[in-house]
């Protein structure tokens, strides 16, 4: 038998110490449970992990005489979930810590159990004491990597701390109607009597929303593709981009094609979905196939157009550039772990590239929305309002959204605002 918490720690190590992404650990690891409430364990951990590791991992320091990051970085991971366990999900005291202890032996380290053992009951002691000194400050917290607290206490100083917040909440499980299948009501009523609390988003029109996560592809409608998992944020691209029947419509940067999809759900369009990994072409094929819709799928840089455009200009186009995710961490905790300060220029000049080599693609009264999962502004209003500054044929279409607010130009939804995920948004139309 497999002991879940030693393997969620060798995940976690992975994960936190070695650079790989939550969804890989969990593809890797999860298929050596047979049981479905050891794989939800597993999950629940591991994401919990995650998206905790900058508030525990710090304190292990206080509680071990020599690190064990380098030496021992499973056990490391261990302990941190043994915190996890404590802390975040309330777990009995008795019970947490002769698990974890129990994970040691699991995991081949029988002469550290004395240790795990004595590092979990220290912390019990001295825990008044650890907490406060943790949540003096915000990046142990919020568990947010420094530079992104500063950022945004820089950027958004009313809100910071409610984004950090947010950014640790389980987000509710939001679904979207696919309207060439079945009828959002239709679909509502079913998911109630499989047991779920459905229930219409309350100003998105295709969104349904259920308070926690499930296995999706268990739920009524699933395989004959009635809906797509896609938060309310992402589905508001759908309706800034007002697509029309017969329009000719570019998604670049597609992958995995949740966008493009939506489009295609609101009209008859020849929509071209361009990505720049070919592997991840199968993700907007599979998601296509199963929702019943057709595209163009190009493998192509967006921007270097000449490699792959036809010449004939759009009518739409939509750039969900490539970005920070800054506004995705309570779906993708990982993200805090793996994004650098660093990493910020070089994808504003990515922005600023495909932005650039797209708008002449688009036709004469055209319209480009532009999206970021991002409430960073050096990605978003300043790529933006720069760009604006060289192009008089551009024009930024003022609106608002239930939630939110204005940006410079644009629009800026936190995360949180509303239950959603952060996101911002510019519309562009062109004279």
């Amino acid at each position: 038998m497999t002991d879940t918490r030693a393997l969620a720690a060798q995940a976690l190590a992975d994960v936190a110490l070695r650079g790989t992404s939550l969804r890989e650990a969990m593809e890797r690891h999860a298929p050596k449970l047979a049981d479905g409430r050891d794989r939800a364990l597993l999950m629940a951990l591991l994401s919990d992990g995650a998206r905790w590791w900058l508030r525990f991992d710090p304190v292990l320091d206080r509680l071990l005489e020599k690190s064990l990051r380098q030496k021992e970085p499973v056990v490391h991971a261990l302990l941190v979930l043994g915190l996890v366990q404590l802390e975040i999900l309330e777990m009995p005291a008795y019970a947490a810590v002769a698990a974890t202890v129990q994970a040691t032996r699991a995991l081949q380290r029988p002469r550290m159990a004395g240790l795990v053992n004595a590092v979990l009951r220290r912390w019990q002691r001295e825990r008044e004491t650890l907490l406060a000194e943790l949540d003096a400050k915000p990046q142990t917290r919020h568990a947010h990597p420094l530079w992104l607290a500063r950022t945004l206490e820089r950027d958004w100083p009313q809100q910071a701390d409610a984004v950090m917040a947010a950014d640790n909440v389980e987000p509710p499980l939001m679904l979207r109607v696919n309207h060439r299948r079945t009828e959002r009501d239709s679909l509502i009523e079913r998911l109630r009597l499989d047991g779920h609390m459905a229930e219409a988003h309350a100003w998105l029109d295709d969104g349904i929303v259920l308070p926690h996560s499930t296995d999706v592809t268990r739920l009524p409608g699933f395989a004959a593709g009635e809906f797509a998992v896609q938060d309310g944020a992402a589905q508001i691209a759908a309706d800034l981009a007002d697509v029309r029947d017969g329009q000719r419509v570019l998604d670049a940067c597609a992958a995995p094609g949740g966008k493009a999809c939506h489009l295609l759900e609101r009209a008859s369009v020849a929509l071209t979905a361009l990505e720049f990994d070919t592997k991840r072409t199968q993700r907007i094929s599979q998601n296509l196939e199963r929702l019943g819709l057709e595209a163009r799928i190009v493998v192509g840089d967006a921007g270097e157009p000449e490699g792959w455009w036809d010449g004939k200009p759009y009518d739409r186009i939509l750039i969900d550039a490539p970005c920070s995710a800054a506004g995705v961490l309570r779906r993708r905790p990982d993200v805090r772990l793996h994004r650098r300060e660093s990493d910020l220029a070089p994808l504003a000049a990515q922005q600023r590239r495909i932005l650039a080599a797209l708008w002449p693609l688009l036709a004469p009264g055209g319209r480009l929305v532009y999206i970021t999962c991002s409430m960073l502004r050096a990605e978003n209003d300043a790529v933006v309002g720069e760009w604006l500054k060289e192009r008089p044929d551009a024009r930024a279409v003022e609106f608002t959204l239930p939630v939110g607010q204005a940006a410079s130009v644009g629009w800026q939804v936190l995360p949180g605002d509303g239950d959603l995920d952060g996101m911002y948004y510019a519309v562009l139309e062109k004279a």
